[in-house]
């Protein structure tokens, strides 16, 4: 496929202000010769719902942008009005990436790729005999199907919507077996950190905007490695006080990067460069951009 000359895309979500998506997204296009625009549309600031997808697709797409990456809280919402699914789009019930063509608005998923890559990458030997996840959203649903793709024996999901979890719980043991996937609940979480091999953070608690670590410290211990999806700021309450406690950590950066690289070759047609975007994302969280 031939990359594209002129490429306009935004990110939808809440609280995105501070998002480094856009300039890592435009320096790789400059490396390629793409010019490349990429807009913000922040709901919290606009004031815009879900009601709003709708209206946002179809202007998005007059207005001539080729596509748009989508983070909380729309990812599961914006999915009704796509006029298509990728397979691992559909199979995960969240979007985080549409591509406008041939009048149609197709959701893609980027977020499994993205967390397959970097776990396999930091994390190559750890324990997975048992899991805890906390949340079941958008990010969540693609990060638990690549856990359990990763090898995890056994996968317990932990959201304070209960239906969500169970939700999700049942989608996952139609592909992966039943004995798999469990879910908890909130108040039985230090429990099971008690017998979890390591615990990913899929929850929104720890970015600027939702401060804090949604595990206490007294449940954190050197055997029980710790990922978190937040990458903004890199370094979380819960990474902090994960190393603190002799945990091995896996920050959320690695993960924005790979789904950032997968987004980028679906908006564009050109191949990104992995290490060089890691390289982008670490200077832009150094000088805050």
């Amino acid at each position: 496929m031939t990359p594209s000359p002129r490429v306009l895309i935004g990110l939808v979500g809440a609280g995105i202000r501070q998002s480094h998506s856009p300039l890592l997204h435009q320096h790789e296009a400059d490396r390629h010769g793409i010019r490349l625009l990429y807009t913000t549309i922040d709901s919290h600031d606009l004031g815009l719902r879900a009601a709003d997808l709708p209206d946002l697709l179809h202007w998005a797409r007059a207005l001539g942008y080729r596509g748009l990456n989508v983070t909380h809280p729309f990812k599961q919402e914006i999915i009704r009005h796509l006029d298509g699914l990728s397979a691992e789009a559909r199979l995960l019930g969240a979007v985080n990436t549409v591509v406008f063509d041939d009048n149609t608005a197709k959701g893609h998923n980027t977020d499994g790729y993205g967390f397959r890559t970097s776990f396999a990458e930091h994390f190559p030997s750890v324990s997975r005999d048992h899991v805890v996840q906390l949340g079941a959203g958008g990010a969540g649903s693609a990060v638990a199907h690549a856990m359990l793709t990763l090898g995890a024996r056994r996968l317990t999901i932990v959201d304070l919507d209960q239906d969500r979890a169970d939700q999700l719980a049942r989608v996952l043991a139609g592909q992966f077996g039943a004995e798999r996937v469990a879910t908890g609940v909130p108040a039985g979480q230090s429990a099971l950190l008690a017998t979890a091999d390591g615990v990913i953070n899929a929850t929104p608690v720890g970015m600027a905007h939702h401060p804090g670590s949604p595990v206490a410290a007294a449940d954190l211990r050197p055997d029980l490695w710790v990922a978190d999806l937040v990458y903004r700021p890199a370094d979380t309450a819960l990474l902090i006080a994960a190393r603190a406690a002799g945990a091995a950590t896996l920050p959320g950066v690695p993960m924005s990067v790979y789904q950032a690289v997968a987004a980028f070759e679906l908006f564009t047609g050109a191949t990104a460069d992995p290490g060089a975007m890691l390289a982008d994302s670490a200077e832009l969280l150094r000088s805050g951009g």
